[in-house]
């Protein structure tokens, strides 16, 4: 088991390692022999070749050493490196999978696009494009020349979670219970639950988690009032804390799956 390094886990390094933990408990009980390690300590000539790894990583370096291993690895090191913003917008665009358009009049979110947001100021909402375009200048002053930009969709906020594969889909209002890493989900205000498609959804998300290479997932969607619904965000591995246990069986499911 490979934990996430901090740095990409943003207010969430307990709920991270939680779900980790808990994936790991329910191997032991299969009478797997179960080891955990930090990506940061992750060794490069380490002897004892693993079975399986279930990682959380995200540094390019340990999805170099996990590729090197050739054994499965969930989620895989391809997959992971796809779920970098931009490389994600170019799958969804050739799925067509329901995105957010690129002008509108309730303003614009950026976001970096080589990487995980890892702070605040890596997803951050301009009121129009002027401010847009100062806002853009900081992240570049920053050093990152790698962002997408969309426009703000009004509607509901609503959170996804899925392994792919296992019939596990859950689905949650961020607004309902208060939890946030940044905030930002209260730019659209407390929910109003729009009647929408769930199944329609579930067949969206498990689609794109394929065409990225990732079994373990979650991602964000905009509800808007006709029902009709657009993808924000997709990543790999969340932390599940809304969901934790029963995302940690279908985990491990996965191994037995093969």
């Amino acid at each position: 088991m490979v934990q996430r390094a901090e740095q990409f886990s943003p207010n969430a390094v307990d709920k991270d390692r939680a779900i980790l933990d808990a994936v790991a408990e329910r191997l032991h009980r299969q009478g797997h022999q179960v080891s955990t390690v930090s990506e940061t300590a992750l060794a490069v000539d380490d002897p004892n070749r693993p079975e399986w790894v279930f990682s959380m990583g995200r540094l390019p370096e340990t999805l170099r050493r996990l590729e090197a291993l050739q054994v499965p690895v969930v989620n895989s090191p391809e997959g992971v490196s796809r779920c970098a913003r931009s490389v994600l917008t170019g799958i969804m665009q050739q799925l067509a999978i329901p995105m957010p358009p690129a002008e509108g009049a309730d303003g614009y979110w950026l976001k970096r696009g080589d990487a995980a947001a890892q702070e605040h100021g890596d997803v951050v909402y301009a009121a129009d494009r002027r401010q847009l375009a100062q806002c853009i200048k900081e992240m570049e002053e920053r050093g990152i020349s790698n962002y997408t930009v969309s426009a703000h969709v009004r509607g509901d906020l609503v959170k996804f979670y899925g392994v792919r594969g296992t019939g596990f889909f859950r689905y949650f209002y961020p607004t309902d219970d208060g939890q946030s890493k940044f905030g930002d989900e209260q730019r659209n205000g407390t929910a109003h639950h729009y009647a929408f498609d769930l199944q329609q959804m579930h067949s969206e998300a498990e689609r794109l988690a394929g065409a990225v290479g990732v079994a373990v997932y979650g991602g964000d969607c905009i509800v808007k009032a006709d029902g009709s619904f657009c993808m924000i965000d997709f990543n790999d591995w969340p932390s599940f804390s809304r969901c934790r246990e029963e995302a940690a069986d279908a985990i491990a499911s996965l191994m037995n799956s093969k």
